[in-house]
């Protein structure tokens, strides 16, 4: 690295196919026995806007890479991947600037300036050239700085040494081509003059002065500083005192020139200490504060550390930073530097100025200080060198208002806090600062308000701190409200602040405010991530996809838009969910400022933000229901948008339509909330009766309730007949299913009647054959048939060939029951060819289970058993347990009629099991009054005492006393 890029394994050199392994190389060897990230990795390919398959190409760069170190030889190991990046693993015999360094230490050790001198000769061989010279990335141009700042900051140590042991005509070449590449440096000039003088060339060392003198003049319009004006004065006098050095006779850590002084390099009088005062009632943060510890523990690893801590409005990273740095303070005894950037304010700081603000608290000031950023980058860089200090950036904003403040220097460390991640920073460490967990708010406010008034209102303090959304800002303004008003209970503020629309105004105090502080940040936002800002507050406190930004945008794809809002921490990336999908989430308080954004914009624009991303929800319910066992409750579509996503987006979220619905559950049940509150009455319930198919697949019946509820109150506010028919036919199998018969009836001949009136008679065949079903479970066998027959009618009239195979199954199963066995087995003929036409493997596997009773009342149980079987595989396979609780439930009474307790027993207590996860609770004490008949017949009055027991506490919870029946009821309609 000490030079052009080059690597060599015994002898042969490794090839780099093109400039992007040599980059990928060259971040790996800066960082080298350290973990590189990810993004630094992308902003060394880039430097600016990554692409979107910027990951991917990493990732391909890195595994050529590693190809052709292989070739000549590498271990496998020696580039070893680690979460969120990247290591290469060598040691200081392997690298070269791992070898500069560990000679450089080595010096350190040596007692006597000549050792001294040897080994800094030793480091300095390791140097070919500038570092990196042929890397083109201006991430890597600050390491690159740095190294050469050192390697220059090593070469002038040694020829200070050297000069001291009288090797002056021996330094006067390298400090000559010192002096031409660093033409501001006057400790170099000095040491030149030295030399030259030393060497009876006293006019040339006044040259050398004048030179110096007529450069700072022109470029920088600055005289020489004091040391070398005397020095130049000495010369001119002839000083004796400047003649060759006596070396000295024992270990020395002084260098020292003829006059027994010191050398003129600029001294601070004093160690720096800026820090701010630390937080009294600072808590928790035990992590964070580990991983800052183990940043600034000073050891070899850690050369130049730099940590970010970022987070969002109020979160605290200042006062962590302060907390952290006073902790660590012992391990800088130069001295600890305190700048603020003020990025978030009206006016951010210039880096200029700010370097300017360091170099008067390391001892320039006036002329001296230079005009350029870069030459005060370059003097605040050289200042720092050989010195151990700490440097904390407080309130930074973007990177270029970092990058020069960077000391580059071994032994010094940086902390910087930001509202936005700095990936652009070379080498950095980006800890993310989240809220307060519960105990560490808790305890954030009894130490402020006093844990006597929080222990008398309990319950009021948790409600509070709730509604500070554990943010430290928040709680600490409202903990100060409480302290300079004794006389308010805690109750007072909670019923001031639980009103979100009077929240901000409240958490106020002085000149703290939660507003202002999340105001400060929206303006470093351009317009478009403040829109989205706003518009995204108005989906509610949901963690949410990152595709809802686009529609809410109108934009195919918003993800830049995104990332800015979760870089500038106002978005927090919350997960990764179960299907690999981002989630992102608004912290309450500045989901509030967004609501309170969002009234600036019209109110038709929000209205269609938020029918776009309605319609967008409605379109992926729509094809995700299509990938799951085909439902006869879904209902046709109505007349509500539908916004369908890029084909790529929808394929991926979609690849395991199971998985999207599972990790979509509570905003699909917000979605229909949102458009109930935006008077959206048709898409209310489209969106609550379209994961019905999911909701019945996964027995959700609290989730299917609530949306239908939602919705039904929505749509019949309104006389939305067509929505009210499919939501009360919704609701009425989910009474089927919970045994609420009568309510089942009252919803179905709701929906029947509106069906009816309507003309949808689709719409009333279902809910005709939900009717007959309620009909058979209450034993009335003719009723049932009648309105099964109805249904089928409707059903062939329509042409609706999966319902007419439902219903011929339903036929086939109440001809059964009637004991009219021929018929039966015709229509479950009929049902089953149906449904293999179809392609309908859930339908077949469910005329299967039905078919099996046929075939045992008949006498051929092995038959049966062979439907039951196939019919398990395939509900198995579709991980549809409620049917599968219903196919085991037959199992076991196919066993036990064969009177087979070892098989039977098993599969009814596995049925039991699932009825119980899904609250069937009649179908479950079916299931254990068999178990007990079973243990009765085998002599085992105990447990059947105990299973027929349980089964008869089930009865009781829904009515039902007579424990001779064991009913069964269909999946579906």
């Amino acid at each position: 690295m000490l030079g052009p890029l080059r690597a060599q394994i015994t002898g042969r050199e490794v090839r780099l196919d093109g400039p992007r392994q040599a980059k990928m190389l060259a971040a790996l060897l800066v960082d080298a026995n350290n973990l590189v990230a990810m993004e630094r990795l992308v902003a060394v390919m880039w430097d600016g806007k990554a692409p979107a398959t910027a990951v991917r190409q990493v990732q391909d760069a890195v595994s050529g890479l590693r190809r052709n170190l292989a070739a000549c030889g590498a271990p496998g190991s020696l580039i070893s991947t680690r979460r969120g990046g990247y290591e290469i693993h060598l040691t200081a015999d392997q690298l070269d600037v791992l070898e500069f360094d560990q000679q450089r230490r080595l010096a350190e050790r040596h007692k006597t300036p000549s050792e001294t001198a040897v080994a800094l000769r030793r480091a300095l061989t390791c140097w070919r050239g500038d570092a990196l010279i042929d890397i083109s990335s201006r991430v890597l141009e600050l390491d690159a700085a740095r190294l050469n700042e050192t390697r220059a900051a090593t070469h002038k140590l040694c020829l200070s040494i050297e000069l001291d042991l009288g090797r002056h005509r021996e330094v006067i070449e390298e400090l000559t081509a010192l002096r031409r590449e660093h033409p501001y440096d006057e400790q170099v000039a000095e040491h030149l003059m030295v030399a030259l003088y030393r060497c009876q060339r006293q006019g040339e060392a006044l040259q050398v002065y004048e030179r110096l003198r007529r450069t700072l003049v022109d470029d920088l319009g600055v005289d020489p500083t004091p040391p070398i004006q005397a020095l130049h004065l000495r010369i001119l006098a002839a000083d004796p005192a400047l003649a060759v050095p006596v070396p000295p006779s024992g270990p020395s850590d002084e260098r020292q020139d003829g006059s027994g002084t010191a050398d003129k390099e600029p001294v601070m009088a004093m160690p720096v200490r800026q820090l701010p005062l630390d937080v009294p009632d600072f808590v928790g943060r035990v992590d964070a504060l580990a991983e800052v510890a183990r940043l600034l523990d000073g050891s070899a690893a850690n050369r130049a550390p730099v940590a970010v801590v970022v987070g969002g409005p109020g979160v605290g990273k200042s006062s962590l930073v302060t907390h952290a740095a006073r902790l660590a303070s012992a391990n800088f005894p130069d001295g600890q530097l305190y700048l603020n950037l003020a990025a978030t304010s009206d006016e951010p700081r210039d880096p200029a100025l700010m370097l300017a603000e360091a170099l008067r608290a390391l001892s320039i000031a006036g002329s001296a200080i230079p005009g350029a950023l870069s030459e005060r980058a370059a003097l605040y860089r050289s200042l720092l060198v050989d010195r151990r200090m700490l440097v904390v950036l407080d309130d930074a904003g973007y990177a270029d208002q970092v990058l020069p403040l960077l000391p580059g220097a071994d032994g010094c460390a940086v902390l910087v806090t930001s509202r936005t991640l700095l990936t652009q920073l070379p080498g950095a460490r980006h800890i993310d600062l989240d809220v307060l967990n519960p105990e560490e708010a808790r305890e954030l406010f009894t130490g402020i308000v006093g844990r006597q008034r929080v222990e008398r209102e309990p319950a009021e303090a948790d409600a509070i701190l709730d509604c500070c959304g554990n943010l430290p800002l928040a709680i600490r303004i409202a903990s100060a409200k409480l302290t300079g008003r004794p006389a308010w209970s805690l109750r007072v503020l909670r019923e001031r602040i639980e009103d979100e629309s009077r929240r901000l105004a409240e958490l106020r105090i002085g000149d703290l405010s939660v507003r202002a502080s999340v105001e400060m940040s929206l303006r470093l936002l351009p317009d478009d991530a403040v829109r989205a800002l706003s518009l995204l507050g108005l989906l509610g406190p949901y963690t949410l996809p990152g595709w809802v930004v686009g529609p809410l945008l109108d934009r195919p794809d918003a993800e830049d838009v995104l990332d800015t809002l979760v870089d500038a921490s106002l978005v927090r990336l919350s997960t990764t969910d179960a299907i690999g999908q981002p989630r992102y989430r608004l912290h309450d308080l500045i989901r509030t400022c967004a609501v309170e954004v969002a009234d600036r914009l019209p109110e038709q624009d929000k209205r269609d933000a938020i029918v776009r991303v309605l319609a967008a929800w409605l379109d992926l319910t729509g094809r995700g229901t299509d990938g799951l066992p085909a439902g006869l409750l879904v209902a046709e579509p109505g007349s509500a948008p539908r916004l369908p996503l890029p084909d790529a987006v929808a394929d991926r979220l979609l690849a395991d339509p199971v998985g999207w619905f599972d990790a979509e559950r509570d905003t699909l049940l917000g979605a229909v909330k949102l458009a109930v509150d935006w008077g959206l009455d048709e898409m209310a319930w489209e969106l609550a009766a379209g994961p019905v198919t999911y909701y019945d697949h996964r027995c959700l019946y609290q989730d299917w309730e609530h949306g239908h509820r939602l919705a039904l109150d929505a749509v019949q506010a309104v006389g939305n007949a067509r929505g009210a028919s499919v939501l009360l036919r919704g609701l009425g199998q989910l009474h089927i299913y919970r045994d609420h018969f009568d309510g089942a009836t009252s919803a179905l001949v709701s929906s029947a009647g509106l069906c009816r009136d309507a003309g949808d008679k689709r719409g009333e065949a279902l809910s005709m054959a939900m009717l007959g079903t309620v009909s058979r479970v209450q034993g009335r066998y003719e009723e049932a048939v009648d309105r099964i027959q109805r249904a089928l009618g409707l059903a062939v009239g329509e042409g609706d060939r999966h319902l007419e195979a439902q219903l011929s199954c339903s036929m086939a199963v109440m001809r059964l029951m009637q004991d009219r066995l021929d018929e039966a087995e015709s229509w479950f003929g009929e049902a089953l060819s149906q449904a293999t036409a179809l392609d309908d493997g859930h339908r077949v596997a469910v005329v299967l289970r039905r078919f099996s009773r046929l075939h045992d009342r008949r006498g051929d149980p092995d038959e049966a058993l062979r439907c039951l079987w196939q019919a398990l595989t395939t509900f198995e396979e579709l991980a549809d347990e409620r049917c599968a609780g219903y196919t085991l439930l037959e199992v076991g009474r196919v066993y036990a009629g064969r009177h087979d307790r070892e098989r039977a027993s098993p599969a009814l207590e596995r049925a039991a099991e699932l009825f119980h996860r899904h609250g069937d609770r009649e179908d479950e004490a079916a299931c254990w009054q068999l178990i007990g008949d079973l243990d009765a017949a085998a002599g085992d009055h105990d447990q059947a005492h105990r299973h027929r027991g349980r089964a008869l506490r089930l009865w009781r919870t829904i009515g039902d006393m007579d424990a001779t029946k064991a009913p069964a009821r269909p999946s579906s309609p």
